[in-house]
């Protein structure tokens, strides 16, 4: 398969009609879902929406040099198929994976590409979903019916990202370009080229255009942590070696990565300096005793406040060293043609800038949503578990982990969701939303995320546009699934949060 080339439903058209599932993504969250509905409840018809031309969600948008994970594939891969891959991934391995899923599992007929969600509204007469869909390819509106709506599309918009306005950008006089919207066209032979950020897409990228390019400066306002190590893990190896069963190592792998990051995330938590100290002194032994480490590699705030990237065999560090690529940390004052001129004076000489500064928020893939004829913002609703929202029936989103990998909580979504559809057929019901109890109504009500544990700049910048969080378990979204691991089997779903009609 040419993982470039998106799959076709098979068939003419798209079955437009009336379903019990309707799937809106086809990324790593949207191809596990329709995997469990597939397995899980067997008996349901669904469709699955992709407004791109093909599956893959982040692995198809994103197409600059080097693009690969920050997650190892045993976790961020699916539980249900065993990774036999090196560790960190690029993009081509992953949409094979995923397309291998898709075909293992006769998914296809179900994925519906180039179709754009315009709106989505809910009837409490029917007690159905509305959804109207725009064809990419004939420009027609379409609509759909559902009994439930299972939201897969993902956090970020995909046909932007987030640049900031700086002074004189338009005097620049060469190329700046964003690395979610990489140009086929860019040619960095020779160019000196200036990636401003500091997170895994800057950590990806410089490395891997370090050897084209004149030079590559690393600009960053502040340092961020990054982890290193071989891309490679050691029981996997030896457990091919002795050619066990793949499905076997993926579950012995994945349990010893999953005990690995608890035990990890917990001295983050418990031994902050100590961690701090670790991962500074791997940087140094790669970037030399000399380097200045203190300005550029050492955080103010403690390890995981924000996603610690994994830089495979420390190649980040290793094209620094080698003198490929420079980092300077200063704030940006203004472009200028020939470059960046920062706060304290320092002309950063560019030909290119690629602007690695991050997503654009999109609150349930900016979609209008109406309930019963009235707009609704999911702003004024308070989230369950970080997957259903008050007020808001028959409908789960897949909002993944920053800590562990994302696919680990579509997963246990994924169950949930089954199992919630499957009880409300056995009891004849056709409705369920999430509503506070007699208990929760003096309940705090909080932003979606608390700053003080994790602050991306992209959820502090949208946070007035998602969902509200309580301060109970089971009103958050929590990054903890060595907990949620437990939690979510055992949610009693005749728990009186769980309001049936």
């Amino acid at each position: 398969m040419d993982s470039t080339e998106p799959y076709r439903a098979t068939g003419t058209g798209t079955p437009a009609g009336d379903f019990d599932v309707l799937i809106v993504g086809a990324g790593i969250s949207g191809i596990g879902a329709a995997y469990h509905l597939t397995t899980q409840c067997p008996d349901r018809r669904f469709v699955v929406l992709e407004s791109q031309a093909g599956f893959g969600g982040t692995w198809r948008t994103h197409r600059f040099p080097g693009i690969r994970s920050d997650s190892d594939l045993f976790t961020f891969g699916y539980r249900f198929k065993p990774w036999t891959g090196p560790p960190i991934a690029t993009a081509e391995e992953i949409l094979r994976y995923m397309g291998a899923v898709i075909d293992e599992n006769g998914l296809a007929p179900h994925m519906h590409y180039g179709h754009t969600i315009t709106g989505a509204s809910w009837s409490s007469e029917t007690n159905r979903w509305t959804v109207e869909a725009v064809r990419a390819d004939t420009g027609e509106t379409l609509q759909f019916t559902a009994g439930f709506l299972w939201m897969c599309q993902g956090y970020y918009r995909h046909d932007q990202g987030y640049t900031p306005e700086w002074p004189g950008m338009a005097d620049f006089r060469g190329r700046i370009v964003h690395p979610q919207t990489w140009p086929d066209d860019l040619d960095l032979t020779d160019r000196r080229v200036v990636v401003i950020g500091s997170g895994a897409t800057a950590a990806t990228l410089v490395p891997a255009i370090a050897g084209r390019a004149a030079h590559v400066t690393m600009l960053q306002r502040s340092p961020t942590f990054f982890r290193t190590g071989r891309n490679a893990i050691a029981i996997a190896d030896e457990l091919r070696e002795l050619q066990v069963d793949p499905a076997w190592i993926h579950e012995i792998v994945r349990k010893r990565i999953l005990l690995d990051q608890a035990r990890f995330t917990r001295r983050c938590m418990t031994e902050p300096d100590q961690v701090r100290d670790e991962l500074l002194a791997a940087a140094r032994e790669l970037l030399g005793p000399d380097y200045d480490l203190a300005r550029h590699f050492t955080p103010s705030y403690r390890p995981w406040r924000q996603r610690i990237a994994f830089i495979p065999d420390g190649d980040l560090f290793r094209a620094i060293r080698d003198g490929g690529a420079s980092v300077v940390t200063d704030e940006i004052a203004r472009f200028e043609a020939d470059g960046i001129r920062t706060r304290s004076g320092e002309l950063v000489p560019a030909d290119i800038v690629v602007t690695a500064t991050g997503f654009e928020l999109a609150a349930m893939g900016d979609i209008p949503f109406a309930i019963d004829g009235q707009p609704l913002d999911f702003a004024d609703t308070v989230t369950y578990r970080g997957m259903m929202f008050t007020g808001v029936p028959n409908l789960a989103w897949v909002f993944g982990y920053f800590r562990a990998s994302w696919t680990l909580r579509a997963d246990l979504v994924g169950d949930f969701v089954c199992r919630l559809l499957q009880h409300m057929q056995a009891k004849g019901l056709a409705r369920v939303e999430p509503a506070l109890r007699a208990e929760d109504h003096n309940m705090p009500v909080l932003p979606w995320i608390d700053p003080e544990d994790f602050n991306p700049g992209y959820l502090l910048r949208g946070m007035d546009r998602l969902p509200r969080r309580g301060d109970k378990p089971e009103w958050q979204h929590t990054q903890d699934y060595w907990t949620e691991k437990d939690a979510f089997p055992a949610i009693d779903l005749d728990d009186p949060v769980f309001v049936y009609r």
